[in-house]
């Protein structure tokens, strides 16, 4: 199966399936009651966040038709050339809709010629035609561009939106996923809508019994198994930087990514300091972790408070935000164990 056939198969459709973008559906909404529609709208976030998606359902709703909906990539249509035939086009009158709608995708690949004549056509655009700007790099786009839209920035969604989209859809495919399962596939897929359908449809394609568990996700994702996961710990828990360092090696020997191995230190060492400070949240963390997991978080959370502690989520954070400034990947997560663990070296 192709991966891309669940994002597109359970893509938002109008605006009650749009997940995670209230802020942004209630003003379109709005805006189409009152029959108010802009010429020019600038939707930014991340990747994978629903941007095209809503900027399709918006179009429909405002009666535009796939014959007088055009959609752009900047990326490969960024030059002073392209632009200048847009605005030729743009004065066109719709086919069969209201509205002509041109959605440019990764706006801000477009050239600094190509922005200025788009701003002649924002500036003073036909009535018939509506704007719909998408990027992921707003801070790349001229003030004066921006100046002439309505802005809305896309949020990106949480673990606990991203799992339980990827519950309903695994169960709507027939799927059952192991505790545990649903919130490793939103970890990995970092805020975005698009690599969660993504991840999950790699596990689909490799179970055989109709249940995903953890140890396929780790097989097919890239995810550091996590026996290795609790064997780190365990060895940060003894003190012992030689301990930790073995296994972050093993980690790197098979082949590991460092960011998502951090990401997930980081949701265990988080989910102990949490529940030693704050019993109270023993529920709500219990249903993110396999039976397994939050055995050994209990156990860390009622033990082992010199070396796994605030202290040591610090260090953690601080390798995080160093990953990519190396040519040796796993030289952030080494550093940051032999500050918490040996520090006078």
């Amino acid at each position: 199966m192709s991966q891309t056939v669940l994002y597109r198969k359970y893509r938002p459709n109008n605006f009650k399936e749009v997940i995670g973008q209230d802020h942004v559906v209630k003003a379109l909404r709005g805006a189409i009651e009152q029959e108010n529609i802009g010429h020019a709208y600038l939707f930014s976030g991340t990747r994978g966040t629903g941007k095209t998606s809503l900027a399709r359902i918006f179009a429909d709703r405002i009666g535009t038709t796939n014959r007088d909906l055009h959609e752009i990539d900047a990326a490969s249509n960024r030059g002073i050339d392209d632009v200048r035939a847009l605005r030729e086009e743009v004065h066109t009158l719709p086919f069969e809709s209201p509205y002509k709608v041109y959605v440019i995708d990764e706006v801000h690949m477009l050239t600094k010629e190509a922005f200025n004549a788009l701003l002649k056509t924002l500036e003073e655009p036909p009535k018939h035609v509506v704007f719909i700007l998408a990027t992921t790099e707003v801070e790349k786009l001229p003030d004066t561009i921006i100046s002439r839209c309505q802005s809305f920035t896309f949020k990106k969604p949480t673990v606990e939106i991203l799992s339980t989209m990827i519950s309903r859809v695994a169960k709507k495919e027939g799927f059952e996923l192991e505790p545990g399962s649903a919130e490793l596939l939103a970890l990995l897929a970092n805020g975005s809508f698009r690599d969660a359908h993504g991840y999950l449809q790699q596990a689909l394609s490799v179970s055989s019994d109709k249940k995903i568990s953890l140890e396929e996700i780790e097989a097919v994702s890239g995810a550091p198994r996590g026996i290795l996961l609790l064997e780190l710990l365990d060895a940060v828990a003894e003190g012992s930087s030689d301990k930790t360092l073995l296994v972050v090696k093993k980690v790197t020997d098979a082949n590991a990514d460092m960011q998502t191995l951090l990401t997930l230190l980081l949701r265990l060492v988080r989910a102990v300091l949490l529940l030693r400070s704050a019993p109270s949240m023993r529920k709500e963390l219990q249903q993110e972790f396999s039976p397994e997991d939050f055995a050994k978080i209990e156990q860390y959370a009622g033990v082992s408070k010199q070396f796994i502690n605030s202290k040591f989520l610090l260090h953690l954070l601080d390798a995080y935000t160093r990953l990519g400034t190396t040519y040796i990947p796993q030289l952030p997560l080494e550093l940051a164990i032999i500050e918490h663990l040996d520090p006078a070296k």
